[in-house]
């Protein structure tokens, strides 16, 4: 009975006991067959999902935005402060103001030669020489011969003529032979007598003014000392 028993021990193979071992971790873990599972590996048959995004493909045909359109500086202030810039048509009538605005009176200097004797310088030169203590000044302005001796073939021309007879008789004249303030121009003076001397009236100066027309003709006759206490 023990051979037999020794025998069989050691005849047969010992079964397996590989069958036996408890599962390993990965065999625990492992996905179950049984039912499908989605994975992130792509395949080549499956579309990429970024590229076949309906919402990328609208976005991508829409043009591109267009920037706003850039105001001028002058309008963009004047939104700042709640104006309204200026249209066309309001903006003609406003230049048209101010152009006239700039444009001067006319000078009286540029009147007609005879309007401004008679209406400026007479009136400003009595009122001179009467402010330096002459009280019976009598003023004229005509055409007529120049009273000089060696000037009686001359042609007539526009005097102003001043006489007063305060202390004797004085009188002056002046001449404008080219009937223009800014042209040559003549002096003579006398007392009861006949002038005998004809003298250049301002002829240093390059534009003749109302202003220095009176104050010329004052200051030869303060030098001919017949105004004031002279």
């Amino acid at each position: 009975m023990a051979d037999q028993t020794n025998h069989n021990q050691a005849g047969e193979v010992a079964p397996s006991t590989v069958d036996k071992q408890p599962p390993s971790v990965a065999e625990e873990h492992a996905p179950s067959t049984d039912s499908p599972e989605a994975t992130d590996i792509p395949t080549a048959n499956a579309p990429d999902p970024k590229a076949a995004n309906p919402e990328d493909k609208a976005n991508a045909a829409k043009p591109a935005a267009v920037p706003p359109k850039r105001e001028k500086p002058a309008a963009a202030a004047k939104a700042a402060v709640g104006e309204k810039p200026a249209t066309a048509t309001e903006e003609k009538p406003a230049a048209a103001a101010k152009a006239a605005k700039k444009e001067k009176a006319p000078a009286v200097e540029d009147k007609p030669f005879v309007e401004f004797i008679e209406q400026d310088y007479l009136p400003a030169l009595q009122k001179a020489i009467a402010q330096k203590g002459v009280q019976d000044l009598h003023v004229s302005f005509a055409k007529q011969k120049v009273p000089i001796t060696g000037f009686e073939s001359a042609e007539e021309c526009w005097q102003i003529i001043g006489s007063w007879s305060e202390i004797g008789l004085r009188q002056f004249n002046l001449y404008f032979p080219e009937e223009d303030i800014q042209g040559k121009k003549g002096f003579s003076c006398n007392e009861g007598k006949k002038p005998s001397t004809l003298e250049s009236f301002l002829i240093d100066e390059r534009r003749i003014t109302l202003d220095l027309l009176v104050f010329g003709l004052v200051q030869r006759l303060d030098g001919q000392k017949w105004l004031g206490i002279n």
